[in-house]
């Protein structure tokens, strides 16, 4: 095995609370199989060593050891470093859970836990949307999230189906949809088009450059966007706009 650096328990251990990475590692440390850690986790082969992967780019060394063929079929097993990994992992789940305890008791008017837990995540994406799983479809070796915005708004993503079978998607579910500002267009008017979200709103900024610029937008579901406009846009303050993403372009995150 190649020499490596400390290990990054911080980076990786900032998906636990993000999907099923951390479960499917601690049921290969108990099963000693990577195809039955999936299968006991509800997620394909490929998807489980999807989440291997990962989580070892993030920690900085490899958690799993693995086994091809031989009398006994192969198997895997625990590195040093996935078991420390392990154990960091339940030691901040309890922390954690203590600390959302404690906020879920307030009476101050602070953030809600939810909100708290969602805070941790760090992203260049400008656009982050709290919404909640709708539906959860599968179309052409693609997943379509429907998400609810509010009671009257909708926004779709499509995703592949590991990443589906990671954040264990389902109806209900409080997730957290995000986009960067360069995927957003925003017009005074948008046609509709398969495969594009449409959100009306109100302009609260604009740019006034002559090649067009950034515009934000209070969406009528109560949240706001930020996007560009193109060059002689005509948008100005309280406008009434549309802005414009590709369900491919919502990323959908869990922040806790």
């Amino acid at each position: 095995m190649k020499k490596t650096g400390p290990l990054k328990l911080a980076g990786a251990l900032g998906h636990e609370a993000a999907d099923k990475r951390i479960d499917i590692l601690r049921r290969i440390g108990d099963a000693g199989s990577i195809s039955e850690a999936a299968r006991a986790a509800g997620v394909s082969y490929k998807a489980a060593w999807q989440a291997i992967d990962t989580l070892g780019n993030l920690a900085g060394s490899p958690l799993v050891a693995s086994a091809v063929g031989g009398a006994g079929g192969g198997g895997a097993s625990l590195t040093a470093a996935g078991r420390q990994l392990l154990l960091a992992a339940d030691e901040m789940a309890r922390a954690r859970e203590q600390v959302l305890a404690r906020l879920a008791g307030r009476t101050d008017g602070g953030p809600p836990a939810r909100g708290v837990a969602a805070l941790g995540l760090r992203t260049s994406m400008r656009n982050q949307l709290p919404c909640t799983v709708r539906t959860v479809k599968t179309s052409a070796g693609m997943v379509r999230v429907e998400l609810s915005l509010s009671d009257d708004h909708m926004l779709a993503a499509r995703i592949t189906r590991e990443s589906a079978q990671l954040l264990a998607l389902a109806p209900g579910l409080p997730v957290l949809a995000l986009c960067k500002a360069t995927a957003v267009r925003i017009a005074s008017s948008i046609a509709r088009a398969d495969g594009r979200n449409l959100l009306r709103g109100t302009v609260t900024r604009a740019s006034r450059a002559a090649g067009g610029g950034e515009i934000a937008l209070a969406l009528d579901a109560g949240l706001h966007l930020v996007g560009f406009a193109a060059p002689g846009h005509g948008l100005k303050l309280r406008s009434s706009a549309v802005a414009s993403v590709d369900e491919t372009a919502v990323v959908l995150a869990l922040g806790g």
